[in-house]
Formats: C-alpha cells, structure tokens, sequence
C-alpha cells in the first residue's frame, strides 16, 4: 500500500510542477462537465415545469370550450358545403348552455366533479378603489377541479348556488389591493351593476403567463368567482341574445319585451350560454373515452353543429413533455460530444507526456519499480487531471444554470442526482482515456528507456 501512496505522490508532484499543461488538459473535461450540469438542469426545470402546469391546471381533467361556427378548421368549413360547392341552410344550435351540463351530469358516469364557467371582464368597484379583473360563474365543483384552497371564508352553499344569491369568492390579489387594510369577508364589492358579497378569498396561486395564454387559464388572484346562477339571473344572460345572419340583426329579449338592433353596434355576437363546461374525470385512463363519449353527446344536442371544441389539458401538457424531452436528450448528446473530446484530449496529453518521459520511466524502473508502480503513477495523473476539471465543471455547471433562469425565463433545477453523475462521469473518463497512455508507459523496456535520448 505505502508504494501506491508513493506513486500517487509521484504523479501530484508531477502536476504541480506542469501546472499550466495540466490545467490546459483540464479544461476539455471542465467545459464537458459544466455542459452537462447545465444542460441536466434545464431538462430537469422543463420537467418540473410541466409538473406544477399539471397540478395547476388539474389532472384527468376535459374542457369544452364554446365558439363560434365556422371558427374551426378548413375540412370542418367545407363540410357546411354541399356537393355543388353551395352552402347547405345554416341549421340552428342552443349553444352551449346549462342544458348541456346537466345532461353531461346525467349521461357520463365516470365523472367526478363538472363545472360551468362563464366569464365577463369589466371594473370591479370597493368604495373609491376600481380593479380591472374578471367575474367567473362557476360551482363549487370548479374549486376541486383546479384543486384551489380557501384563505379564509367559505364557499358556495348549496342555497346561495341554487337560488343565484349575490356572493362571491376573490381572488388572493383582489382581496390585497381592494382590502389592504381590513378584513374582506362579509364586505360587499360591485361588478357590472351588481353588488356582490364576499363571503371567501381563496389563498395566492402562482400562475405563469405562459400557462394563462398557452392554455386558456385563468389567472385566479385577479378573478372574483360567483355561482352561475348568479351571473345568468343577475348580471348577464347570453341566451337572451341571439344572432340572425340572415336578417344581420341582433335579436335581444328577456321574456317582457324584444328589441331588434343593427348588428353595427357593440352587441357580442355570442349566442353561448356558458364558455366552458370544465369537467374531472376519476380516472386517467377514461380521459380519451370520455372526451369522445361528450362530443357524440353535445354534437347531438347542438343539432350536428360542431360549435365546442374538447381540450384534454394533461394530453397536451404530456406531448410537451415529450417534445422536450427529446430536445433534452440532443442537448445531453452535444454535452456529452464535448466530454468526449475533453478525455481524447486527455490521451492525447499523456500519450505525449509519456514519451517526454522516457527516460525518467527507466530511471524508476532500474532502481526497482515496477509495472504496476508506473502502471498508478500515469493513470492517477490522468484521474487528477479529469477529476480537478470535473469538480470545477461542476461548479461552473452551477452558476450556468442560475445564470439562465436570472437572465432567461428558462426554469433550471439543479438535482444531487445531475452532480453525482457529472462527478462520476469525470472520474470514468479520466480512467478510460488515461488506461492506454499508462499501459504504453508501463510496458517500456528499461534498457531502452535508459538509452533514450
């Protein structure tokens, strides 16, 4: 053992006095080793970040999103066409409306909590403080579907749901800028006319941007939730408005009296009862079935008119995932290009030095080396070297990975897993690219070593 001790100081000693050429073989490995840290980092972000979309957005969840006709795709306009290339008589649809929630709550079995939702955007109004945030109708099912948890208060009763009673629970934000110095609860706020009470605030959730453009989320802090009785009997009906195309007049009634106006004001065209009809499923694997089982039904119930669109939110958020974990994988392949070609420049390096080194390896072996003591001495230079470019890798990985989430918008995790690797992965390299060079130095004759000039 005190000989291997002895070889190994050997080879430190040897470094030391080469500090320039071993620190320059050095930096292939730490450049390699950085790139990996990083690059892990970046993937293992993405990872997370479809993760907490996920759990924002809601596992085995199905969204029916309303619109308008002709809103869809080229094959979809072509079927309203006959054979002639004339359009067919446009066939009338009840829009997406309340009817077809209960009907999707009588027909689906395996649903687990469904949820309308109808949203209207104006000011809402505490005293001289004017917020400009959303009104959502939903019930309290909607709350479980996107797992949203109460700071305070309560939710919907069942009385305050049925009968459309003026309550409402804000969003985190709302709550902080309307009420920064008192207690909301019991407090009343106005929204399009109507005065609302607060009856719960629901606690702070961090919703990204990207999440609340990419896939049509709310963004919960600025939103106050009433039940969707309440925003229908209350503050605004879509069913009362109907559009004619064939007359180009908005049709407006509210069961008393009927108003015909030019469609050239700013009447919504929007003859959609609800915006989305938001449901959770128990299982993951009844995602597609029933994504397909609700579209059969509303298509029928819409008379063949296919003016709704079925997201599957987690679908789309495993299909990024994998996207990315592919453009993952290149990134990892081009980190581990650049590790390769720091450990061939490794063998390079020690094959030279070997032959530099000629005659002091037959100097050592005549005066009672042996193979194996020579054998240690090349191969622990090699494992050094890798080794200090690879605990410097890491640390430079690091601040890579910090540098690009501070200066990008690209979330990176750091793992022990990724530095345990890099570290491992260093310490392989030094051993596989520094074995030949050792071996060659190893193997020398000492009567030629001796002789060589």
């Amino acid at each position: 053992m005190k000989r291997y001790i002895h070889d190994i100081e050997i080879a430190w000693e040897v470094l030391l006095d080469n500090k320039l050429k071993s620190g320059l073989t050095a930096l292939g490995i730490l450049f390699g080793v950085a790139a990996v840290i990083s690059m892990l980092a970046i993937g293992q972000g993405a990872k997370q970040e479809i993760l907490e979309q996920i759990e924002l957005i809601g596992a085995n969840n199905i969204v029916v999103e309303a619109r308008m006709p002709g809103s869809g795709s080229e094959e979809e306009s072509a079927d309203a066409e006959g054979n002639d290339g004339k359009k067919e008589k446009q066939r009338f649809s009840p829009g997406l409306d309340l009817g077809d929630l209960q009907a999707v709550k009588t027909i689906v079995p395996v649903l687990k909590y469904v949820s309308p939702e109808i949203l209207l955007e104006s000011n809402i109004v505490y005293r001289d403080n004017i917020l400009k945030g959303s009104c959502i109708g939903v019930s309290n099912d909607y709350f479980n579907i996107y797992n949203l948890q109460l700071a305070q208060g309560n939710y919907f009763s069942d009385i305050q749901e049925e009968s459309g009673k003026r309550v409402c629970v804000i969003g985190a934000e709302v709550g902080s800028r309307l009420f920064a110095r008192q207690n909301p609860l019991d407090q009343y706020i106005k929204f399009g006319g109507v005065w609302l009470k607060v009856i719960g605030v629901l606690d702070r959730e961090q919703v990204a941007s990207q999440t609340i453009s990419e896939y049509g989320f709310n963004d919960v802090n600025k939103a106050i939730y009433v039940p969707d009785k309440t925003l229908i009997l209350r503050v605004k009906n879509r069913k009362l408005i109907s559009f004619h195309p064939a007359s180009n007049h908005h049709v407006v009634s509210n069961g008393a009296f009927t108003v015909v106006s030019s469609s050239g004001g700013n009447h919504e065209n929007n003859y959609h009862q609800l915006d989305k009809l938001v449901m959770k499923v128990n299982n993951e694997g009844d995602l597609q079935s029933t994504a397909r089982l609700v579209k059969r039904m509303l298509i029928r119930r819409h008379n063949g008119i296919e003016d709704f669109r079925i997201v599957v939110p987690e679908l789309l958020l495993r299909q990024k995932q994998e996207t990315k974990d592919i453009f993952n994988i290149v990134l990892g392949a081009i980190a581990g290009i650049s590790l390769l070609v720091g450990g061939i420049g490794i063998m390079n390096i020690m094959f030279a030095t070997v032959m530099e080194r000629i005659r002091e390896i037959g100097i050592r072996m005549a005066i009672g080396a042996r193979k194996k003591d020579i054998l240690v001495q090349f191969m622990t230079e090699a494992v050094l070297i890798s080794l200090t470019g690879g605990l410097i890798g890491i640390g430079l990985g690091i601040g890579i990975s910090y540098m690009i989430e501070h200066l990008t918008d690209i979330q990176t995790v750091i793992t022990l897993g990724s530095i345990l690797v890099a570290f491992l992965v260093s310490v392989t390299v030094g051993i596989a690219f520094g074995f030949s060079p050792a071996r060659r130095a190893a193997n020398r004759d000492p009567i030629e070593s001796l002789r060589h000039e």
